[in-house]
């Protein structure tokens, strides 16, 4: 939901009675929530603002505060509250407890939560419907990581044998909605520059159960950026001989943090406090410098041209400084825009406003200027990138990995044969399973015509399985069938399913497998759209394959419900019909008997 960068396109207060209305969306979506919980996340006399982002998704919060909750849709119906109110009110939502802390590394990159990374208690899975909302948490940690909406009902999921998709990942900690609050928030303790949340295998420790403890493991983990959390780290032993206001707590764990005899631990203190007192000279220093990592070690000119906000969300704030949180209205510039065109002047790069989008793009890189040539890039950030992006290259490609089976299951017609050769009626067959399957019988029988082999004698179990039903009334009853044509006869006599697995998750639908269909139209004003439907058969997101597409095709995609239908579609500027269907083969594995084609703009 907040893995790309999308600029909000207004942001406004809302009236009373829309501030009502809200309020009383939330008591309706999580009842654990009281009144008072409510008021303490939204006080009665707070401004409360909506940012209306390009995609739909309304984000709501405090003035001068954090986003609290966020609506996918803008609609109301989907409504999520934020890692920031789900801190100070961890028990607002149901949660799912991973098992630890290296599970968590890939919930927090982005990826969506899979059964088999879940701890379930001895009493069993909780109860839950499809699409509820639930929190992720760390053992350890009472603060939540991340929330979502679940997948399947707990029953879907038991008879799915707890393997697949459990939660789609909707907000997580460190995502872009993270980002864009200025400085980090720990859990029930306010703002601790000194004391941030950087590590998540670190709240699965459960070394720490004093506070020395809590000290020895902010010094080991330093060279991983870790660090303390107020919460989780801290053991209820430890906790309860120190205060019992939180604030305090934190503040005291804060002042014992900054007197470790570490120099990285001091070196990164340093930096916290010096933030808030940075000069406008100090921020556009910063600035240039991240620029400049950025274009060595992470800006490829085959990226380009790129916009201004991709180049500042993936590129310029991934090489800041430990400790140091950029901000472009603290520069002299105080805006994106204006500091590209200011480093544009100078020659390093050249810099285009596109006159449709609005926003300054970066067209190339004077990879011979001196400010250029006389940098000497960090080494150590250069190749955390590119592990990082190898690691999700090689994910990538597991996760896209298909493979389509067509199962069949006994039904009413054929459960006569089943039953008298001992097989399962309620078990999964492939085609070659089930005709082995009449054929025992034909051999238990003795069913086979001794005059020709290769011809059977139907019995009245075995004609009835075949042919009750399928033949007109009035018309005779065959006594014998060739054994060439027994084996699909039998099958299409049984309920026909289809297994479809994509990486770790496989999912088994009743039915004939779908097809996914793409059809090019024609809209007004001569322009040609696109629309993939059908994806959720072959478990792609659409999201995720419109973000792959508008990169590809460099255009603008779009996803939407489909009308009077279960499901989405993907809509592509332009007639990209032959082009969608040749990625969808290669880049996804889907077999071209299941790709659709329909291009209505063709006389």
């Amino acid at each position: 939901m907040f893995k790309k960068a999308v600029e909000a396109k207004a942001q406004q207060r809302l009236s009373g009675a829309d501030r009502k209305k809200l309020k009383r969306t939330i008591r309706d979506r999580f009842p654990r929530a009281s009144d008072a919980d409510i008021d303490a996340l939204l006080p009665p006399k707070a401004e409360i603002t909506v940012s209306k982002f390009q995609n739909r998704v309304h984000v709501y919060g405090v003035e001068g505060g954090f986003p609290l909750f966020f609506d996918v849709d803008g609609r109301g119906s989907e409504i999520y509250p934020t890692v920031f109110a789900l801190w100070k009110l961890p028990e607002m939502l149901p949660y799912f407890m991973l098992k630890g802390g290296e599970v968590s590394r890939f919930v927090i990159g982005g990826a969506d939560l899979m059964f088999p990374g879940i701890s379930v208690a001895a009493e069993g899975l909780p109860s839950f419907s499809a699409g509820e909302p639930w929190a992720v948490k760390v053992p350890g940690n009472p603060a939540p990581i991340a929330v979502g909406s679940t997948t399947m009902s707990s029953a879907e999921a038991l008879k799915a044998g707890l393997r697949g998709k459990a939660l789609r990942i909707m907000h997580y900690y460190r995502d872009l909605l993270w980002e864009s609050v200025e400085g980090h928030y720990v859990p029930n303790s306010g703002f601790l520059e000194d004391v941030v949340l950087e590590d998540p295998s670190f709240l699965a420790s459960e070394g720490a159960t004093c506070e020395s403890d809590v000290q020895q493991s902010c010094v080991n983990n330093e060279n991983t950026k870790g660090s303390i959390d107020v919460n989780g780290a801290i053991s209820d032993a430890c906790a309860a001989s120190m205060q019992n206001d939180s604030e305090n707590a934190a503040k005291e764990i804060t002042m014992d943090a900054s007197d470790l005899k570490s120099t990285a631990n001091v070196d990164a203190a340093k930096l916290d406090i010096e933030l808030s007192s940075l000069s406008i000279e100090d921020v556009d220093s910063h600035l240039d410098r991240c620029l400049l990592q950025a274009l060595h070690t992470t800006v490829k000119d085959k990226d380009l041209p790129m916009p201004g906000s991709t180049l500042w969300s993936n590129h310029v704030l991934p090489c800041r400084p430990s400790g140091i949180t950029l901000d472009i209205k603290k520069s002299s510039h105080k805006k994106l825009s204006k500091w590209l065109q200011a480093k544009s002047s100078t020659g390093l790069i050249t810099v285009k406003e596109d006159k449709y989008k609005k926003e300054a793009m970066l067209i190339s890189v004077n990879r011979g200027h001196p400010e250029y040539l006389q940098f000497k890039p960090e080494k150590r950030p250069v190749e955390k990138v590119v592990q990082a992006g190898d690691s999700a290259a090689s994910e990538s490609r597991s996760q896209k990995a298909l493979e389509v089976v067509e199962v069949y299951k006994s039904s009413v017609h054929v459960n006569p044969i089943f039953a008298s050769v001992g097989a399962d009626t309620g078990k999964l067959y492939s085609a070659s399973e089930a005709t082995d399957i009449v054929f025992e019988y034909i051999e238990k029988e003795n069913l086979v015509k001794q005059t020709n082999k290769a011809t059977v004698v139907l019995d009245a179990t075995l004609c009835d399985a075949l042919f009750k039903g399928a033949i007109k009334k009035g018309s005779t009853y065959p006594t014998e069938i060739h054994k060439k044509d027994l084996g699909a006869t039998f099958i299409n006599r049984m309920q026909a399913h289809h297994m479809v697995t994509r990486g770790g998750e496989s999912v088994v639908r009743k039915g004939v497998l779908k097809t996914v269909q793409i059809v090019t139209e024609r809209r007004q004003g001569n322009k040609k759209v696109t629309k993939v439907s059908g994806l959720e058969t072959f478990l792609i997101d659409p999201e995720a394959l419109a973000s792959e597409l508008q990169k590809k095709f460099a255009c603008s995609t779009t996803v939407a419900e489909l009308p009077g239908k279960k499901g989405l579609e993907v809509l592509i500027q332009g007639g990209v019909i032959d082009d969608v269907a040749r990625h969808l083969l290669e880049q996804y594995g889907i077999p071209k008997r299941y790709i659709e084609v329909l291009d209505k703009t063709r006389k």
